[in-house]
């Protein structure tokens, strides 16, 4: 009989130390998969954190491209307004001189004339500025758009 129970004993012994080594085995792989999720979870944040700092340089980087080209705008406005009032001063001491209604008429066509020929050329050179500032504005952006697609795509 003690044979018998020395032999439960050894198996209860032998069950027990291989329920712990299996529960340390477990419990050791939990910790692993734990610190492997962990390990992931603050990766995947710091680059989350790296592509909003990255955005919010190329919002900054379009807002002063818009102000740049909103500047050469208005600094073409400012040009043209003060070319135009001298011309007008001008053309209207050129109609003061005029000797007949002939010469007037002439006078007052030709100003017409270079009047709309001059703010032609202006809204020209005002809608390529504008093109140009709205293109310098987007570029951050449409860059920051691309590096986003693509890194989708990669991650498929």
């Amino acid at each position: 009989m003690a044979d018998a129970a020395e032999t439960v004993k050894k198996t209860v012994e032998q069950t027990t130390a291989k329920a712990k080594a299996q529960a340390e085995s477990i419990q050791a792989a939990g910790a692993q998969a734990f610190r492997e999720g962990v390990d992931k979870s603050v990766a995947s944040l710091s680059e989350l954190n790296a592509h909003g700092k990255k955005n919010l340089e190329a919002v900054v980087e379009s807002a002063a491209a818009a102000q740049k080209g909103a500047e050469a705008l208005s600094q073409q406005a400012v040009a043209y307004g003060k070319k135009t009032w001298e011309d007008g001063v001008a053309a209207a001491q050129s109609f003061s001189q005029a000797r007949s209604m002939q010469e007037l008429f002439e006078l007052q066509t030709n100003w017409a004339k270079s009047a709309a020929e001059a703010y032609l050329a202006e809204f020209g050179k005002a809608t390529e500025t504008m093109t140009a500032s709205v293109k310098d504005s987007f570029k951050p952006i449409n860059e920051r758009v691309s590096a986003a697609v693509e890194q989708f795509q990669g991650a498929r």
